[in-house]
């Protein structure tokens, strides 16, 4: 099963180095936000609820912090405590300790000096985990239980529309899926949508009564 991408600007991801004397640098941010809706992600826009990241974070999870999303630049780890995670009331806070390599170091030199300025993270949603509504021409995707994280870290292009790397249609969603869950979600997204336009033509009619 596939992995999806989400991506998070600097503004969001809060990204940062730090340093403390003694210990080596870490870099420290968000790989994701609760409550904060991306932009038109190719007919929808998507928002992760708090929570989300429960499970997937959970005792024994393996994940990796990556440059790229490359595996050939590994940042961190969760099962060697070189990467930490952490839900909180914010989103998806990540620490992790770089390697003492040249690329690593050139890596935090560039998040010092702004030329790496976002940071993203691969998932998969859990059976069940999203929510389809309508949003005006848009639909919404809650996403409110992902199944694993694949992987968290910094990225060279981390802004929603702006870059084709970045661009999700609802068809690669599903794409993401076996063959019988993107027929269910699918099906469960019409209904949703359908229920949602006749909720919003109801309140249009209990307002010309007013």
């Amino acid at each position: 099963m596939k992995y999806e991408l989400s991506f998070l600007p600097l503004e969001a991801s809060e990204m940062r180095v730090e340093t403390e004397e003694g210990k080596p640098k870490r870099i420290v941010g968000y790989a994701a936000v609760f409550n904060r809706k991306s932009e038109d992600l190719g007919g929808f826009v998507e928002i992760i609820r708090p929570g989300a990241f429960r499970k997937a974070i959970g005792d024994g999870a393996d994940i990796r912090a990556l440059f790229n999303h490359d595996p050939n630049y590994v940042i961190g780890r969760t099962t060697n405590g070189t990467l930490k995670l952490e839900e909180n009331q914010t989103g998806l806070k990540y620490e992790v300790t770089p390697p003492d390599t040249q690329w690593a170091r050139d890596l935090i030199t560039s998040i010092e000096r702004g030329d790496i300025t976002g940071c993203s993270f691969s998932f998969r949603v859990a059976k069940d985990g999203e929510k389809w509504s309508s949003q005006g021409d848009l639909q919404l995707r809650e996403l409110i239980d992902i199944e694993a994280v694949g992987d968290v870290g910094p990225v060279t292009y981390p802004a929603y529309p702006a870059t084709s790397v970045s661009v999700r249609s609802k068809q690669e969603v599903f794409e993401s899926y076996t063959a019988e869950e993107a027929r269910a979600r699918s099906e469960a997204a019409k209904i949703e949508a359908r229920r949602a336009l006749k909720l919003r033509k109801m309140r249009l009619e209990l307002e010309k009564v007013k």
